[in-house]
This record gives structure tokens, C-alpha cells and sequence, in this order.
């Protein structure tokens, strides 16, 4: 199962989760000085918001893949496209990032066997 990856900067942390949790109907899965993450069943993605001194608005986007093969796969057609791709490996997360036309950054990922210690630190 791919799964959609929306990560938000966020000016105010704490009124942040207080709001996601209300409208997801549940609290996040994890939550740092700077960075909360929810990993959804319904709707199936994983959020994640952060206070990273960035302005306040969409981060990134990104897709989390099933297994490094399809993360190799997508950094594959992306440089047989023209693209410039970053790899990025934290801890066991193996990551590609790339950004579109208009500057938008995406990021496909392949977590650990634990989706709780995924990074997705920029």
C-alpha cells in the first residue's frame, strides 16, 4: 500500500495538534520540540506538521513507498526524465527528493520496518 505524505509548517506547534487531532479524531503518533506526524487509516495518509522558522503553509508532499524497489523505481524514471534527484538515507529511511516544475517539493520514502521513527526532517 503507497500512502499519500502532506507535511505543513506550522507558526504555532501546540495549537497545531490540538486542531489535527480534532479533525482527524485522533492524536498524533509521535511528537517532537518541533514536529508532530500522524499516520492515518481513514483518510490513508501520513501528516506531519513542524515549526521549522519556515513560513506557515504547505512543506511538502510525498509517497510512501512499500519497498525500496519502488523507491528505486520512481528516483529511476525521475532521472530518466531529466530531473535532478537528492537521495537521503536517515537511520534505515531511505528517501529520494526531487521538486516540480513550479518549485514544489516531493518526497518518496521507504521507512523503517517501524513507521513511528520515520524522519522526515528537511
Amino acid at each position: 500500500m503507497k500512502r499519500l505524505h502532506v507535511h505543513v509548517n506550522v507558526e504555532d506547534l501546540a495549537s497545531a495538534i490540538r486542531f489535527y487531532t480534532t479533525l482527524f479524531g485522533t492524536g498524533p503518533c509521535m511528537i517532537k520540540d518541533d514536529f508532530a506526524k500522524w499516520i492515518l487509516e481513514d483518510p490513508l495518509v501520513y501528516f506531519a506538521i513542524s515549526k521549522s522558522g519556515r513560513a506557515a503553509g504547505l512543506a511538502h508532499l510525498g509517497i510512501q513507498m512499500q519497498t525500496v524497489d519502488e523507491l528505486t523505481q520512481v528516483a529511476g524514471r525521475l532521472r530518466a526524465a531529466g530531473e535532478i534527484t537528492r537521495e537521503e538515507r536517515v537511520g534505515t529511511t531511505y528517501k529520494t527528493w526531487v521538486d516540480d516544475p513550479s518549485g514544489l517539493i516531493w518526497e518518496t520514502f521507504f521507512p523503517s520496518a517501524d513507521p513511528s521513527v520515520v524522519s522526515v526532517s528537511r
